[in-house]
């Protein structure tokens, strides 16, 4: 009895503790080859800095479906920069918590972009943008392991504007969905982020109608990409929202975050840095599991052979981020284990599931 205690006890801790440290921000975007560092939210920096990326007012998730935050992130408001960038160029979008890197480890990564017309973007009322799939990443059937996992070291996003994109003023939505208790309706954790741009090319490509949603409305609470057990899957994952627009080479244009972390960088300044990614996609139909008929996609994208999977800086960030998360005495898998068990054992019957 006294282990139960201090184990519920421990676990009410965690749930209290965790999700404060956990979620998090664009920290950075590089694009065209400069750095453009996005600010913490308006909790802890009230006075936002000159930046590209809409700044959120909290780290807290948007789990409501039906909120206009769903757009940019929580009550995000306009920046005051915009980045000129050539079609077809890479980019890197970095995330950062309170405590330090990225926590969560389970789910998709996707982007997409809109288009802010004769509007500069820095001007722009996303409300009712219309927006179109550029990027997915999700499981890496290579290693059964979630690419969204690889953000934990420091790890980007890595993300390319369309080559044959027609020039124009952009925004663009980059989004990672943590999925740790989306077993329940309106468990999943969604974390968009906008970053304003000024396309230019010669290209001339743009989406078809049927390529492009609004936020709210693109996604549903019991859509099967959205409301799942992770921890249990009998099929092929299937990403929320539309499928990436078809005038993107390849049905994506993007490399999925590698497990090498980017090098480490004063906060204070804005540098430039030289933007490396690959563009090898291949796509498959069930990573895991025996794929089944659905309305929605179930594409995934294998990480690149040429993927370092371990460096001196990587081993030095692992040993950081193991420290922090001692530090704060939580062991994440242990408390998710042990919470399944518990579940299993009836000691939360009613109980709402948190996140941890």
């Amino acid at each position: 009895m006294q282990f139960t205690v201090s184990f519920a006890i421990f676990l009410s801790a965690a749930t209290l503790v965790v999700p404060a440290s956990a979620h998090g921000w664009t920290s950075k975007v590089v694009v065209g080859g400069k750095s453009f560092l996005g600010n913490e939210p308006a909790e802890q920096q009230p006075t936002p800095n000159p930046s590209i990326v809409r700044q959120i007012s909290t780290v807290s998730p948007v789990k409501d479906l039906s909120s206009t935050d769903l757009i940019c992130g929580n009550s995000a408001t306009k920046a005051s920069q915009v980045a000129t960038v050539a079609a077809g160029s890479a980019m890197q979008v970095s995330l950062l918590t309170l405590s330090g890197n990225w926590f969560h480890d389970v789910g998709p990564i996707m982007a997409y972009m809109a288009s802010c017309g004769s509007t500069s973007c820095k001007d722009f009322d996303a409300t009712g943008a219309k927006w179109f799939k550029i990027y997915e990443a999700g499981l890496d059937p290579s290693t059964g392991t979630w690419f969204q996992a690889n953000l934990d070291n420091g790890s980007p996003i890595n993300v390319t504007i369309p080559a044959n994109l027609k020039a124009g003023n952009y925004l663009l939505r980059t989004e990672v969905v943590a999925l740790h208790t989306a077993q329940s309706p309106g468990g999943a954790e969604f974390y968009p982020s906008c970053s304003q741009l000024s396309v230019t090319g010669t290209g001339s490509a743009v989406p078809k109608a049927s390529e492009l949603v609004q936020f709210p409305g693109a996604y549903g609470t019991n859509d099967p990409g959205v409301l799942i057990d992770v921890y249990d899957m009998k099929a092929a994952y299937r990403f929320p929202g539309p499928v990436v627009a078809s005038f993107v080479s390849g049905s994506s244009a993007a490399a999925p975050p590698s497990n090498s972390p980017q090098p480490s960088e004063s906060a204070s300044s804005v540098s430039t840095e030289t933007a490396t990614h690959s563009t090898t996609v291949h796509h498959s139909s069930a990573p895991t599991a025996k794929s089944t008929t659905a309305p929605h996609h179930t594409t995934t994208v294998v990480a690149p052979a040429s993927t370092p999977t371990s460096t001196t800086t990587a081993k030095t960030c692992k040993a950081k981020h193991a420290s922090r998360r001692r530090d704060a005495r939580i062991d994440r898998d242990f408390v998710r284990n042990e919470v399944r068990r518990s579940r299993a054992r009836h000691m939360h019957a009613g109980a709402v599931p948190r996140s941890f």
